[in-house]
């Protein structure tokens, strides 16, 4: 038995009045899913640890089976590990966005969509102008920005402390910037060869300040303004760590002897990398409604053709809920189902060796919210054979019948592993 998680980031949603008290998911046309559901058996799954933020970093790597208390560095090590940069024991890497401020107040998270050639100018301009040196050493830098994906950066700090408070641009839309700066952890432990956390909290804020300094003088963004776009004008750092350790998949789980990740998100080829899965990129993937769909589908595909176990990550939905856009997020839902999900399941249904396929959100990212929320989320399994049960339509609701019932974090894996 081959294994596919098929993930929509962020999927899952509350009630929303304007679709008549409906979820996106019970409102949105999704032949697909519901029949999996329909065949297969489905349940609940809660993705976020009691005292964890309710993160993709969390929520991902939880259902992928692993100990949050014994793995968890953030989000900056793992984005660190996707585009390659290998971090020394005395780094410290925290995510980097770009993002927009306006009249005091968190726009955007996104720096209005920013391209990543874009970016890479800005965040080599930032790299020029702030990084740096440790006691003048030639090629050491207590600073270093270096290029992500769109909006999403690294920033990595020499000898920085983990211990500090920083808030996730997503959660805070609307609000004033200048009380969610850094703060540093009440208590923070002193670490021997770091900064102090009050330090790091320092340095951090300061760069947030130089940043929009420089960034509002830069002609990308002076070219925005004359255009009346949203400007990329501030740095946002979150979610750092250091680095982490985690086992393999191949050594947590027999049954997997090789894998693959496919996603257009440096969190998650993160993951992906430090469980020991291979990273497939895909042309014209995108991480937003713009995707390529098709293009992920082929790759899932060609990947079980030659792997026991693909995770196949698509952010599309989670975006288009931090923007708020109701009716962006309902495609992102309905061109999952369609031009991804069904292609798979069309292809492999009929295999000699069976294929088992999941489908799940790793949390709730409302419209009307805008954020990231840690209710359970709803799954489904189907495999050829498998004996379904009474659920009728894949969504919050109807999942709660689910004769899987309500699973906690690393059940998720033990009991799709369990299918063979």
């Amino acid at each position: 038995m081959k294994h596919i998680i098929i993930l929509g980031d962020g999927m899952a949603d509350l009630p929303v009045e304007r679709l008549g008290g409906k979820t996106l998911l019970q409102y949105a046309h999704k032949p697909m899913m519901d029949q999996l559901a329909r065949e297969g058996r489905c349940g609940r799954l809660i993705t976020v640890p009691e005292g964890f933020p309710p993160g993709s970093e969390v929520a991902n790597t939880a259902i992928l089976g692993y100990d949050l208390n014994k793995v968890y560095e953030g989000r900056g090590p793992l984005e660190a590990a996707s585009i390659g940069y290998e971090m020394a024991d005395d780094d410290f890497a925290i995510r980097c966005n770009i993002i927009t401020l306006a009249d005091g107040k968190i726009i955007t998270h996104n720096g209005g969509n920013l391209e990543t050639d874009d970016a890479d100018v800005l965040i080599k301009y930032l790299n020029e102008k702030l990084a740096q040196p440790i006691n003048e050493r030639e090629g050491c830098e207590r600073v270093k920005f270096i290029t992500g994906i769109q909006y999403r950066h690294l920033l990595v700090i020499k000898g920085g402390s983990k211990h500090i408070v920083c808030a996730p641009p997503h959660d805070h839309p609307n609000e004033a910037w200048r009380e969610l700066l850094v703060k540093a952890e009440a208590n923070a432990p002193k670490e021997a060869g770091r900064l102090s956390a009050q330090a790091t909290a320092d340095l951090l804020n300061e760069l947030i300040l130089k940043s929009q300094e420089l960034l509002s003088k830069h002609p990308f963004n002076l070219a925005r303004a004359e255009r009346g776009e949203r400007q990329a004008n501030s740095i946002w750092p979150w979610s750092g760590g250091y680095r982490p350790s985690m086992e393999t998949l191949q050594q947590q789980y027999p049954e997997i002897k090789s894998g693959t990740v496919i996603s257009a998100v440096d969190l998650i080829r993160g993951i992906g990398h430090y469980a020991g899965l291979k990273i497939v990129e895909v042309e014209g993937a995108t991480g937003l409604a713009d995707t390529n769909y098709e293009g992920k589908a082929q790759a899932a595909i060609e990947a079980l053709e030659k792997d026991d176990f693909v995770f196949v990550h698509v952010e599309a939905s989670d975006e288009a809920g931090h923007d708020g856009d109701l009716e962006l997020k309902l495609k992102t839902i309905e061109y999952l189902d369609q031009r991804l999900i069904a292609p798979i399941y069309n292809k492999v249904k009929s295999w000699n060796e069976p294929v088992c396929i999941a489908v799940l959100p790793d949390h709730l990212t409302p419209v009307e919210q805008r954020i990231h929320v840690g209710q359970p989320v709803p799954f489904l399994i189907w495999h050829r054979g498998i004996d379904a049960d009474s659920v009728e339509q894949y969504d919050e609701v109807s999942c709660v019948s689910g004769s899987y019932g309500l699973l906690k974090l690393n059940e998720f894996m033990h009991a799709l592993m369990a299918i063979s």
